[in-house]
This record gives C-alpha cells, structure tokens and sequence, in this order.
C-alpha cells in the first residue's frame, strides 16, 4: 500500500508521501535513543508540563483535526471532533496521575528478608515502537504515546500507510509542546520495514494495535530479538441481551455499538446474543434502527455512517457477508454496497447463523451485525465464547446472580453490563485470546514499558 491520503468518501487520492530512506529511518532512531537518555533525566513534573502544553496544542486545533481524521479515515465528523477531546483528556490525566502510578513500593517488613529497606521502582525502558491502525488515527497512538513519555521513555510511530497526514502531525506535537528532539518520531515506512526497526538495538520494545496475522508477526520478531511486546488485536465482541433487560434500551445502545466509527472498532459490539424469550421484540427494534440510519458524506452532521476506510476493508465485508448470505443467512436489513463513488456499505444485520459460516469466527469490521438466538444463559454463553477472540463483550440483565455468573464465566479482557464498551484512561484495556496480550491504560498501562526493579538494602 502506498503512503497516501485516499478519501474513502470520494475514493480520491489527494497527498502521496514519500516513504522515510533507510538513512531517514536510522537518523530517527538514532534520535529517538538520545531522546530517551535525557528524558530519563528529568522530572515527572517537567513532563507533565511538557505533556499539558501537547495537550493544548491538540485541543486548540480539535476542529482542524477532526477533519483531517474524517478526510483520511471517513468517520462521522462529530466523532473524529470527540476523539481528539478524549486525546487530550488521557494526556492530561497521565500528567496528573503518573508519578503516583510509578512511585516506588515500601516492602512493609523489610526485616523479613534481612533488609534494613527493601522496596521496588519503576524505570523507563528506553525507546519504544508503535505500530499503530488507522481506524482511530490519534486516539490509538496518544493512548500509548502519553503513558511512555510520562513514564521517560520515548517513541518511534510506524503509523498505517493511509493515513499519513495523522502521522506527521504527531511526528512533531511532542516536540512543539517542549519535549526533547526526537522524543517522538513518526517513521514512514511500509509493513516490511518493521522488522528491521524492531530487530535495532536502540528499540527496546514494540506496542502493536492491529489485525491477528500483525500481531503474529511483530510478535515473532520481538520474542526473536527478547523484546517486550504488547498486542491489541481483533475482536468479535458479544452484546448478550437477557428476558430481564431493559430491551428498548438495549437495542438503542446495539445500535450505537455497532455503528460507532461505521463500524470499525476492536470493541465494537458485533455479535448480538439474544435470549429467545425476548428475541423477537429485540430484533424488531434493532432492525428498524439499523434501517433507518442515515449513510452519507462524514463531513455532514446529519450522517450516522460513513465509508468505509479502505476499499479492501469494504470488499472484505461484502465477501463475509455475501458467504454467509450463500450459505443460507437472513439478511434482515442492508447487504449491499450502494453504487457510486465512495467506499459505502449498507447498515446490516444477519440472522440464522450457522458453523460453517466464516463470520462466524472472523471479525466484521464494518457496519455489519450478527444476530444469534439462545436458548438460556448457557447457550448464550456458549454463543459468546465460541470464537477466537477475548476483547471486550456486554451483558444487559437485572439480574445479579445472572450478571455474577456471566461475570465468571465470559472469556474476554473486559466485561460491561448494561452499556457498551468504551475505552476509558482510568481503566484498563486489553483481551485475552487471539486479542492479544497486555495491558493499555490505567496504571498497567503506563508500567507495561517500565522495568520494575527490586532494592535491596542491608
């Protein structure tokens, strides 16, 4: 894929970037790894204030930015806008919060080891590559980028190839927020050059949000080379809906799960489970939302679903839903990529699933649900634990003793109940399965690229 600005709404390309040299690409590591040594030196209070200056920066420009996320990724102008507020509410939250995240632990009875003191700290691990999707342009990267250079390391971005003006806005918001030169390089290069950065001495570690086959292979490179990795991969998220549920509320907030960001998120509600007793009412309602959802240019208020990002990501959707469709699926509403310029696909929801269908295990990362009948909890269960994936999920009930029981019993990286997922800094995020490993945000978040050193005094 070219290094370009391909405007999923018109399918234009409008900017072409030259790719970094590998001469550029070791310049910039180079000062990344100097970068890293001084910020190492320095205060969590001067970073703080370094990181509520960006944190300006980002704010004054939201409206500026949320266009260009919307022009290079195709989201609802209103959201791209959001983003960019909930950017600068995690770096002002890890201003404020990262010295008590990484301050040093007492050991209580230090006398239990023979120790007069005995205590742990946390220490930077030096430069750290992302590499970084392009369905949330700046929230993916600010989620990492904020908690390492708080924590005194300092970053290399490899973001993906289509959205390149995202990516040289944040190659230079650190460093014209006051941070160090070089405490934050974007890299501009395609996949196949992340092997050769990863495997450079100077990175010490690799963060990754993306696809599985990705992961796997950042992941390879990493363990080849006994880096720390941590992964942020797929997800195919259950919204189970119990008889107890408030049922309205619950099909209103479907709808709002599985169209945020045109249905392109991780944590997206995609699979929604719905006890036979209230399948019906559910599914009628759920229907007649989806249908009637506005699909139109992002740049205007009034849409609710843009384009796609890519015209690969639209024809993959299409072939998952035309599989299931060939293999006896009810196409409830939608089914279709609508003619016309752009990389559009029709709000839709699936009935009548069945095993051998590939949306089964693979994730639709679009606009597309699926819609599943269970018989009783257990069946539910099962329906929600039967793919490959361990991201996030939902759970609508009042029931406490069911709402415990699913709580114990969901395989999955995080568990919401009556609402949709949503990623917050003060928690932590991350899945479990082939949805990777490791932690971002909260506390586990800033000390994921941390050594956690033990000291030992007589």
């Amino acid at each position: 894929m070219a290094i370009a600005t391909v405007n999923p709404t018109t399918g234009a390309t409008e900017l072409i970037v030259e790719p970094h040299t590998a001469e550029e690409v070791g310049e910039r590591i180079e000062e990344a790894a100097k970068a890293a040594q001084v910020l190492r030196g320095t205060s969590f209070a001067q970073r703080a204030r370094w990181m509520l200056s960006a944190a300006e920066i980002l704010e004054d420009q939201a409206e500026g930015l949320g266009e260009l996320i919307t022009v290079e990724m195709g989201k609802p102008i209103a959201q791209s806008i959001a983003e960019v507020h909930k950017c600068v509410k995690a770096m002002r939250f890890y201003a404020a919060r990262a010295e008590e995240f990484l301050a040093d632990a007492p050991l209580e009875d230090p006398s239990s080891v023979g120790a007069s003191r005995a205590w742990t700290r946390y220490e930077p691990l030096g430069t750290v590559l992302a590499v970084m999707p392009w369905n949330y342009p700046l929230w993916q990267v600010i989620r990492f980028a904020a908690p390492a250079l708080m924590a005194g390391n300092s970053g290399l971005l490899k973001h993906a190839s289509n959205v390149p003006q995202a990516a040289l806005f944040l190659d230079t918001l650190f460093e014209r927020a006051g941070f160090p030169i070089g405490s934050f390089r974007t890299l501009l290069i395609g996949g196949s050059g992340v092997a050769a950065v990863l495997a450079d001495e100077r990175v010490k570690a690799v963060t990754l949000t993306g696809s599985e086959p990705a992961g796997r292979s950042v992941a390879s490179i990493a363990a080849d080379n006994v880096k720390k990795s941590v992964l942020e991969l797929g997800g195919s998220d259950p919204f189970i809906v119990m008889p107890s549920a408030n049922v309205a509320e619950a099909a209103a907030t479907a709808v709002r799960a599985r169209i945020s960001n045109n249905g392109q998120s991780c944590i997206a509600g995609k699979r929604f489970i719905v006890h036979t007793e209230v399948y019906d009412a559910f599914t009628a309602e759920f229907v007649n939302l989806m249908s009637g959802l506005v699909v139109g240019d992002p740049l205007d208020p009034a849409t609710q679903v843009g384009p796609l990002a890519t015209l690969a990501g639209r024809d993959e959707l299409a072939e998952l839903v035309e599989d299931a469709r060939a293999l006896g699926a009810q196409v409830l509403t939608g089914g279709t990529a609508p003619e016309g310029p752009g990389f559009f696909y029709a709000p839709t929801v699936l009935a009548g699933l069945t095993e051998e269908m590939r949306i089964i295990q693979e994730e639709a990362f679009g606009p597309v649900a699926s819609l599943y009948r269970a018989r009783d909890r257990e069946d539910a269960l099962r329906i929600a634990n039967q793919t490959v994936f361990g991201l996030s999920s939902s759970v609508w009930t009042a029931d406490a003793q069911e709402e415990e029981w699913f709580l114990a019993n969901l395989d999955a990286g995080a568990v919401f109940i009556n609402g949709m997922t949503v990623s917050y800094q003060e928690l932590p995020f991350g899945g479990i399965k082939r949805s990777g490993f490791g932690r971002e945000l909260a506390a586990d978040g800033i000390r994921e690229f941390c050594n956690l050193k033990t000291v030992w005094k007589a």
